[in-house]
């Protein structure tokens, strides 16, 4: 069984830790080498998010059984070969197409991964490991820090990619080895299964649930406009730019335990609170690079980190209490705003970075949507204790 929680974890190491987030420090070599701009380098993290939305709605029409499987290997493969594709060329066109195949294989990776190693946790009745399978997306970061910053001056930005391509197969074998569906039960199991089934409860959207969809649609539009150019906003301000890579590695560091503090604080002091207190974390750490401060730039690489998967775990765990037991459809759809958020938040603000020259407005714009996404939240906690005194408490949940 523990094969299949490391499995889990390096699924997410390769699909999040590289496949979405290597592009970040890399970044600022491929423009220094290529001359790619700041506008077309949002543009590609914005393409890659495409991917990954578009792929999050296609992946969940897939079967239990060999098709999952099938289908998480394809992703697999995927994922190998547009990481260290991206090394072989130098054309935008190529890039792009890479980078949104990339997306559509996290996707994959990360939804069937996961799914089918919580899965297998489930069948051996070890459902208290499953915290620890979200470790997978800040070792990914931290691990992809780590080599561009160690390795990136004496490889280049073409052997990063390619170097991190070959790791990835590593990691992949692995997770093709360890991560799977079991063979499909009997026919006779089958229908007892189904019989015992009850039907999916029906889910009629309240006033809070629609205000957590709205903070999380400006949550995946705030956050990753830092998750996106961090490490290009400290290499252009000198007193930060020999922290660039090193930071990125902090804020995966930082990322590893997120999920799984911010989720005591959730039991602590009630979902609601703890999640407009990531949010208002956040916000600071998104602001502390335009003071171009070297500590600030770490701090804000802990705050970053420390709060984006935290946030996740906190909105999922919060959907599900506001549900009533449709958790399926709300995950669904939290998937799907935070999706479209990351697809529109890079553009604008690599255009603007473009015109200014500056991350400044970039940066002001992004904490400004995740405080307003806590904003919204303070109304949904307001508005879920008028309906229920207890909510602020419980869905705000000790659950």
């Amino acid at each position: 069984m523990i094969r299949a929680l490391i499995g889990g974890v390096l699924v997410l190491v390769v699909s999040m830790g590289v496949g979405r987030f290597a592009f970040t420090p890399i970044l600022p070599a491929m423009q220094a080498a290529t001359g790619l701009g700041t506008d077309a380098a949002g543009l590609l993290a914005s393409l890659n998010y495409l991917g990954y939305f578009l792929g999050a709605l296609g992946v969940g029409l897939v079967p239990q059984g060999a098709a999952r499987t099938a289908v998480f290997r394809t992703a697999l493969i995927a994922s190998v070969t547009s990481t260290a594709g991206m090394g072989f060329t130098d054309d935008l066109a190529a890039w792009a197409a890479l980078r949104f195949v990339a997306g559509l294989a996290s996707a994959g990776l990360f939804i069937l991964g996961i799914a089918m190693t919580l899965d297998a946790l489930a069948r051996a009745g070890r459902e208290s490991w499953t915290g620890w399978l979200y470790t997978g997306v800040g070792l990914g970061i931290a691990s992809s820090g780590l080599f561009v910053a160690v390795m990136g001056g004496r490889l280049g930005w073409r052997g990063d990619w390619l170097w991190l391509g070959v790791a990835c197969l590593g990691f992949g074998t692995l997770s093709w080895l360890w991560v799977g569906d079991p063979p499909r039960e009997s026919g006779h199991a089958t229908a007892q299964t189904a019989a015992r089934a009850s039907p999916a409860p029906a889910f009629r959207p309240s006033v809070p649930m629609v205000l957590l969809t709205l903070a999380y649609f400006l949550e995946g539009a705030g956050y990753i406009v830092t998750g996106t150019f961090l490490v290009a906003i400290l290499k252009t301000m000198p007193e930060t730019a020999p922290l660039g890579a090193a930071a990125w590695m902090v804020t995966g560091l930082a990322a590893m335990p997120s999920g799984i503090l911010w989720a005591a604080a959730g039991r602590r002091f009630g979902l609601w609170r703890a999640l407009i207190l990531a949010h208002v974390v956040q916000a600071v750490g998104i602001l502390l690079p335009i003071t171009g401060s070297p500590a600030a730039a770490v701090l804000s690489a802990v705050l970053f980190g420390g709060t984006f998967v935290g946030i996740v775990t906190l909105s999922f765990t919060l959907g599900r209490h506001l549900s009533g037991g449709a958790s399926a459809r709300v995950i669904g759809a939290l998937t799907a705003v935070y999706g479209l958020g990351q697809i529109i938040g890079p553009v604008p603000a690599g255009l603007v970075v473009a015109r200014t020259g500056s991350f400044d407005s970039a940066l002001l714009g992004a904490a400004a949507a995740v405080l307003a996404g806590a904003l919204l939240l303070a109304a949904g906690a307001w508005m879920a204790g008028r309906r229920d005194p207890a909510a602020v408490a419980l869905g705000a949940g000790r659950g």
